[in-house]
């Protein structure tokens, strides 16, 4: 019944349809689309990336003085943040859900536990392929192009803007504008990246994780990883201030450890539920030729490859497979 969470004794079924935000709904609903924003959007983990990045520009990340000038050791500090992060938000979901099992099957899409003896995988370890991936070249691209932005802003080469400036330009920017811009260069690259030569060259590495986990998030080959930070230019157009952009790292760095999680929800002591899971990107690591965005900018509607996981849009999916064969 769509709308409710069902539970069977074996398998999770997740609410469907999913459904666009009211956001794009008309006519405009617009406290439904405040009750969005906030809950649907922003909590937890959009306000969590968000704190961090206060917390990285004032704590975490060298000064505007030093980043004025290239050099590796304020750079190698830059990484040395995202890891940690990064592993500690990744490290703690897999611990949760995978090592400890705490909620066993609870809630997750899929019955089969991670990959530990496939020969895709480096080591023949799902897990540690991912880890590797994640660490030696995710957080390493996106580490040299959060720097290359903060150095070119430190050094006045780009446009910039300060909070006593444009308090409320920079508000919009920090919540609305590095989401909605992430997860429309996210429709871009990603649909780019399932162009054949593309994807057999680097996307398939990606795609091997057709059941994912938490390390699963950004362990790309290398040249997705370029493509995919990519996202940081348009702060090399549009003047923001250093927290704008180290949120910017964070939404595209972090939140694909909790989209990849593999479970709808993770369950705080028997009682709160925390929306981890993302249905709809599991469905493109399910069939492959749908959901190449995110919900929030649902490209996707535009150009028949919404998925909403209803067995309607399978059978639409089923129909453009066979014409294309036929074509």
């Amino acid at each position: 019944m769509a709308g409710t969470i069902r539970k069977t004794e074996n398998r999770y079924q997740p609410a469907v349809p999913i459904r666009k935000p009211p956001l794009y709904a008309w006519p405009p609903r617009p406290l439904k689309t405040v009750r969005w924003l906030l809950f649907g959007l922003y909590f937890p983990w959009g306000f969590l990336f968000i704190g961090l990045g206060i917390v990285s520009w004032n704590f975490l990340t060298p000064s505007s003085e030093t980043m004025e000038t290239l050099n590796l050791w304020w750079m190698g500090v830059i990484w040395l943040r995202n890891a940690l992060l990064l592993s500690a938000l990744a490290g703690t979901l897999h611990w949760w859900l995978y090592i400890r099992r705490a909620q066993g099957q609870d809630f997750k899409f899929t019955e089969r536990w991670l990959a530990t003896s496939s020969r895709k995988f480096l080591w023949k370890n799902q897990v540690r392929d991912n880890i590797f991936w994640c660490l030696a070249s995710g957080v390493t691209f996106w580490s040299l192009f959060e720097s290359l932005t903060l150095w070119a802003w430190a050094s006045n080469r780009i446009p910039s803007v300060t909070w006593s400036e444009s308090p409320i330009y920079l508000v919009a920017m920090i919540s609305i504008g590095v989401i909605f811009w992430s997860t429309l260069h996210f429709w871009i690259v990603h649909r780019a990246l399932h162009w054949k030569p593309l994807y057999q060259l680097a996307h398939d590495r990606h795609h091997r994780n057709v059941n994912i986990g938490p390390w699963s998030g950004i362990s790309f080959h290398p040249i997705e990883h370029i493509i995919y930070f990519t996202v940081f230019l348009i702060w090399w157009i549009v003047p923001v201030h250093p927290i704008v952009i180290i949120v910017s790292g964070f939404y595209n760095g972090l939140s694909p450890a909790f989209s990849h999680s593999g479970f709808d929800y993770i369950v705080v002591r028997n009682k709160w539920k925390l929306s981890t899971g993302d249905l709809y990107h599991q469905l493109h690591h399910r069939y492959f030729e749908v959901n190449y965005g995110n919900t929030p900018t649902p490209v996707d509607a535009v150009f028949g490859t919404w998925h909403d996981g209803t067995q309607e849009a399978q059978e639409r999916l089923r129909h453009r497979r066979r014409s294309s064969q036929k074509d």
